[in-house]
């Protein structure tokens, strides 16, 4: 006859803090495979209790089975449960002549994560479970055995535990960085993550073996991929490129993740518009830190985007500049992906491959019929393998392409005019552990620009893809650069020069057009902001210079939705048959100063204050200002200030009154809009120590 199962103290709080997710909760049962938890409950019985028969049940998903792992069946006396991989024993505080009686629970390294209900029999000779209640199950880095495991201590705080980080953006050489709130531990985050595994096309096709799966993080990585970009079915957010952004909020708004997140689960699970790749990228590192994968934020400055996987790039000018594709091809100022860490058995039985692995929310090209990227491994990038899974040829071209550049004839006729095998993939950054300096990770993927190991990848992997190789044709003769006069500041004119030289013993007649446009990040212009069209003498080894002014006044207006400047040169040669010499240049106007700093004792539930500063530059005034305040930990809803007016010169100060509510390193974020000025970004660093023995007066 079996025991009657009393009161149950799942010791969610020592549970979670012994398990390393009580940041997330200490009110339900999350723990990380492979580490065991307490389950202690009541067993009553007019006899003495003993431990003879207890048998367990832990059950996940739909349709649980042992044959897919999602259900496990074990318990004691020792071979209950025969090839269970779950594990139990009694634990030393045990009391049964009380009646209570606690188990050492753990689960495997392997098993599937998401929530399970864990349910007990008594007695052999009954089938009544009674209900121990239920558990969340995340990857554990921790973990030697889990796949996900990360050796160093540090990196598991940076990659897993922290919740603000930065991204960078701009351009190669005018490298920015966004602090951005991951959030991954605020309390309905978990949940969600777990909703959008819930929501996933292959689950929603095959339920019981999307849960099964579940113990692979290639498998979740990549069904993360696909389902933060709405590209297909339920997708979180909604890309747009186009500078059009009615109905939703243009993708410099956010700041962080969790309002994304929130906006997705209350709108039913449509869309949130809109997110370009810091987005996209951002929002799934909060979703695999959650789930326990270690990963981070990873910037590729000039990023190829190869669609025809020929691990070439083909850029078109004409005379007035970037012109219109024949290709659709293109090189980013910057691309956004993450670095999730993993082991690839798939890949290599000597852990050749295991390590970071690249995958991409981005949607730019379907991966077996959906648009996901990755895991694809950085060594094999580094190696060239480009014939392994998951989608290594296309962020191999990312970082590795060559480009081809060609003159646009008004016939529509074209000519090859060089070939560049260096400048693709530059400054591949990332942020330090433990500190918020950025880190060069370009040898990572390839080995240095210019040298014979590098040709001698690249040509490997044109081989591994089957592409025949190709010759430049480059023409030489006549040098073009472009020269900052100035630092380019927003709200400032811009002014540089154009350096022509050549190394021929006759004088030259060029037509020489200079061009500006506004670019969006993705290498696509966006419009016209001045043309300047003049014919020079280029004399003998003597140097031509021709001053470019670009007024705020003109590229002002029509920067508020684009990223970067491009400056392009196009000379036309009158004395050798037109050969055609291109120059560019790529500016990052750098935003006005926009500061943040916290006030008051850094001490958790103490009071604080967040003060925004920001003075206009402009000689007009500035309309509709309006500035935001965010910060995981720190703030539970996002705080906001508007000032109808804000004139020439004139400084604006604003503080906001706010409670920290978790402990440790935070990050205030602030954001600056007005009519003239979009999305300006500042942030500033706050260490809140912990304080026990007192009632939280926030949620």
């Amino acid at each position: 006859m079996g025991f009657d199962v009393g009161k149950v103290e799942l010791h969610c709080e020592k549970n979670n803090t012994a398990n390393k997710t009580n940041d997330i909760s200490v009110n339900r049962l999350i723990v990380r495979r492979g580490q065991s938890f307490l389950v202690t409950f009541e067993l009553h019985d007019h006899s003495r209790p003993t431990t003879d028969f207890l048998e367990l049940k832990v059950e996940t998903g739909p349709q649980p089975s042992e044959a897919l792992r999602t259900r496990s069946v074990f318990g004691l006396p020792e071979g209950c449960g025969k090839g269970s991989s779950w594990k139990v024993k009694v634990h030393q505080g045990s009391v049964l002549p009380a009646g209570s009686i606690t188990l050492d629970i753990t689960s495997p390294a392997d098993a599937p994560v998401g929530e399970y209900s864990l349910s007990v029999k008594t007695s052999a000779a009954t089938s009544v479970r009674s209900s121990l209640g239920k558990l969340l199950l995340l990857f554990n880095p921790w973990c030697q055995e889990d796949w996900v495991h990360l050796p160093k201590e540090e990196e598991r705080q940076e990659y897993v535990m922290r919740e603000q980080g930065l991204v960078y953006r701009g351009s190669e050489k005018y490298i920015s960085s966004m602090a951005w709130n991951f959030g991954q531990f605020e309390d309905d985050i978990v949940d969600i993550c777990l909703k959008l595994l819930d929501v996933n096309p292959k689950c929603l096709r095959d339920p019981a073996k999307d849960f099964s799966a579940r113990c692979n993080p290639i498998y979740v990585s990549r069904v993360v991929s696909a389902m933060i970009n709405a590209n297909d079915e339920g997708g979180v957010l909604m890309g747009r490129w186009d500078g059009k952004y009615d109905g939703g909020m243009s993708p410099t708004h956010w700041n962080g993740s969790v309002e994304v997140l929130r906006r997705w689960l209350k709108n039913g699970g449509n869309p949130v518009k809109y997110g370009q790749c810091w987005v996209f990228a951002a929002v799934m590192c909060t979703v695999l830190r959650c789930l326990g994968i270690p990963c981070r934020v990873v910037t590729n400055f000039q990023s190829a985007h190869d669609t025809d996987k020929n691990l070439t790039i083909d850029d078109f000018f004409s005379d007035y500049g970037v012109g219109p594709k024949q290709s659709p091809d293109s090189v980013w100022n910057y691309h956004v992906w993450v670095e999730a860490w993993m082991r690839r058995p798939d890949l290599s039985a000597d852990s050749l491959y295991d390590g970071w692995q690249v995958v991409d929310p981005t949607p730019q090209e379907k991966s077996t019929g959906v648009y996901c990227c990755g895991p694809a491994p950085v060594k094999a990038i580094l190696q060239g393998h480009v014939d392994l899974k998951h989608d290594v040829p296309f962020v191999f071209a990312e970082v590795n392409a060559d480009r081809v550049t060609w003159m646009v004839f008004a016939d529509g006729s074209k000519k090859k005019i060089s070939t560049d095998s260096v400048s693709v993939g530059q400054n591949i950054s990332t942020k330090a552990v433990g500190s918020d300096k950025r880190v060069d990770i370009t040898a990572n993927y390839k080995h240095a620009e210019g040298t014979e190991k590098e040709r001698d990848v690249y040509n490997l992997a044109v081989k591994r893809v089957n592409i025949p190789e190709e010759d430049s044709n480059g023409i030489h003769g006549v040098s073009m650069k472009i020269v900052e006069l100035t630092k380019p500041v927003s709200g400032k004119d811009i002014d540089l020069k154009l350096v022509l030289n050549s190394n021929d013993s006759e004088t030259r007649t060029l037509v020489i057009n200079v061009n500006v446009q506004a670019m969006r990040y993705n290498g696509i212009p966006s419009s016209q902001i001045q043309t300047e069209l003049k014919e020079q003498k280029l004399l003998p080894n003597q140097d031509l210079t021709i001053p470019i002014h670009i007024p705020f006044s003109v590229y002002g207006e029509k920067m508020r939705e684009s990223n970067s400047i491009k400056v392009s040169a196009v000379a036309t040669d009158k004395d050798k048959g037109g050969a055609v010499y291109i120059t560019e240049k790529d500016l990052v106007p750098e935003s006005p100063l926009l500061t943040i700093k916290a006030i008051g004792s850094e001490l958790q539930y103490s009071d604080m204050t967040a003060e925004v500063v920001f003075e206009n530059p402009l000689s007009e005034g500035l309309r509709d200002c309006f500035i935001t305040v965010t910060g995981s930990g720190l703030l539970t809803e996002t705080m906001e200030a508007r000032m109808p007016l804000l004139k020439q010169g004139q400084r604006l100060r604003v503080k906001m009154p706010f409670t920290p509510y978790r402990p440790g390193p935070k990050k205030l974020v602030a954001g600056f809009n007005c009519d003239q000025f979009r999305d300006i970004k500042a942030s500033c660093n706050v260490y809140i120590k912990p304080v026990t023995g007192v009632v939280p007066r926030l949620p």
